[in-house]
C-alpha cells in the first residue's frame, strides 16, 4: 500500500489537506498565535526606515500634515469652499486612505517583499500580512498627532456618534487583512498585477471625496449633481466615509455600513477560496 504524498508545507499532513479550507482557517490562526513575531518584525520595520533620524516615524506625520495643508487651501479656493470645513475633510479624508492605499499596494507585494523569511522561517503566511497591518496601524497612530492638532485648531462639533468610529476601525483593519492576503497571493503569480494596482490607487484618489465633496458638487445642481452620485460605485467612497464622517462631526447615513460590510463579506469569501487553492504554491511561486 503506498503512503499518501506528503507536503513539507504542512507540516507533515497529506499533500490534499495544503488545499481545504480548514488548513486556511488555521494558517490565519497560527499567524495570529505568533503575533509575538509580527508585533516585533512590524516595530523594527518602522525603527528601519528611519534609523539615525532624529525625529523618526514622524516625518510621515510631517509630510502628511504638509500634503493636507497644502491640498485643502489648493482645493478651498478652486471650488469655493470654506476652509474651516475643507480642511478637516481633507485631513482626516487622507490619514485614512494613506491606511486604506498601503493594505492594497503593499499587500500586493507583501510575499514577494519576504521571500527570505518565507522560504527559511517556517512560520504561517498570513504572519507577513499581519506584521503589514501592523506596520500601517503604528503610522496610523503617529499620523492622528495630526487629527489632534486639527480638533484643537477649527474645533469641530463632534456628536455622540464618535464612538462608531471604533467598530469602523477594526472593520477596515479587517478588510485590510483579506486585502493583503488575496492580492498577495494573486500578485506573487501574476507579477503584473502590483503596477496595475498602483495605477488603479491613484486613479481611485481623485474619483474619492478626498479633496473635494459631494455636498459641493450637488449643490452646484444639474449634471454635477448627477455625476456626484457616480461616486457611490467606488466601495472606497463608503469606507472612507464610515470612518472620517464620526471624527470630523459630520451625519453619517447607515448604507455606507450596509455596502462595507458586504464588500467585507464576499472579500473575506475570495479570499479563503484563494487561500484553500493557492496557499501552499506560494512559497515556490516568490
Amino acid at each position: 500500500m503506498v503512503a499518501p504524498a506528503i507536503d513539507s508545507d504542512t507540516g507533515g499532513e497529506p499533500a490534499s489537506d495544503s488545499q481545504t479550507y480548514r488548513r486556511a482557517v488555521r494558517d490565519l490562526r497560527e499567524g495570529y498565535a505568533q503575533r509575538e513575531l509580527w508585533l516585533s518584525l512590524g516595530w523594527q520595520d518602522i525603527k528601519q526606515r528611519y534609523r539615525r533620524s532624529v525625529i523618526g516615524p514622524f516625518w510621515i506625520t510631517i509630510a502628511t500634515g504638509v500634503q493636507a495643508v497644502a491640498m485643502g487651501l489648493l482645493y478651498s479656493v478652486l471650488l469655493d469652499i470654506d476652509l474651516r470645513s475643507f480642511l478637516p475633510h481633507v485631513t482626516v479624508g487622507l490619514i485614512i486612505w494613506n491606511l486604506i492605499s498601503a493594505s492594497i499596494l503593499e499587500g500586493a507585494d507583501v510575499f514577494v517583499a519576504n521571500e527570505g523569511l518565507i522560504k527559511q522561517l517556517p512560520s504561517a503566511l498570513s504572519v507577513h500580512v499581519y506584521r503589514l497591518v501592523w506596520r500601517q496601524v503604528l503610522l496610523l497612530g503617529h499620523n492622528l498627532l495630526i487629527y489632534l492638532i486639527m480638533l484643537a485648531v477649527f474645533r469641530p462639533e463632534l456628536h455622540w456618534t464618535i464612538i462608531t468610529a471604533v467598530p469602523a476601525f477594526f472593520l477596515i483593519v479587517v478588510n485590510m487583512v483579506w486585502v493583503a492576503l488575496l492580492f498577495g497571493i494573486v500578485a506573487t503569480r501574476y507579477r503584473d498585477l502590483a503596477p496595475i494596482l498602483g495605477s488603479l490607487v491613484t486613479l481611485l484618489f481623485f474619483m474619492t471625496p478626498i479633496v473635494w465633496t459631494t455636498a459641493n458638487l450637488q449643490t452646484m445642481g444639474g449634471e454635477a449633481a448627477q455625476r456626484a452620485r457616480l461616486v457611490e460605485i467606488n466601495p472606497l467612497f463608503h469606507y472612507l466615509d464610515i470612518l472620517r464622517a464620526p471624527l470630523i462631526g459630520e451625519d453619517q447615513q447607515a448604507y455606507h455600513w450596509y455596502i462595507v460590510l458586504g464588500c467585507t463579506a464576499v472579500g473575506i469569501a475570495l479570499t479563503m477560496v484563494a487561500m484553500r487553492t493557492f496557499r501552499a504554491r506560494v512559497p515556490y511561486w516568490v
